[in-house]
């Protein structure tokens, strides 16, 4: 999958936030990573689930009221 791997900046600026931000929660083990080296690496469609899985965590009522107008 051309592009799926991400780097730690590459993902700050995906989910619009600091790159420490996601240096501190890879560590933490509070996003999936994959620590290479001293380089952390992510997924696309992992941080992306990861995300939906958050969002939908937090706001349960409204993103299943959004998914049944998409129907």
């Amino acid at each position: 999958m051309d592009g799926d791997i991400m780097t730690l900046e590459e993902v700050a600026n995906y989910l619009k936030l600091k790159p420490q931000t996601i240096y501190t929660w890879a560590q933490n083990g509070k996003i999936p990573a994959a620590k290479l080296g001293k380089e952390w690496r992510f997924r696309r469609s992992i941080v992306d689930e990861w995300f939906n899985q958050h969002i939908d965590e937090k706001f349960k009522s409204i993103t299943e009221a959004a998914r049944k107008k998409g129907k």
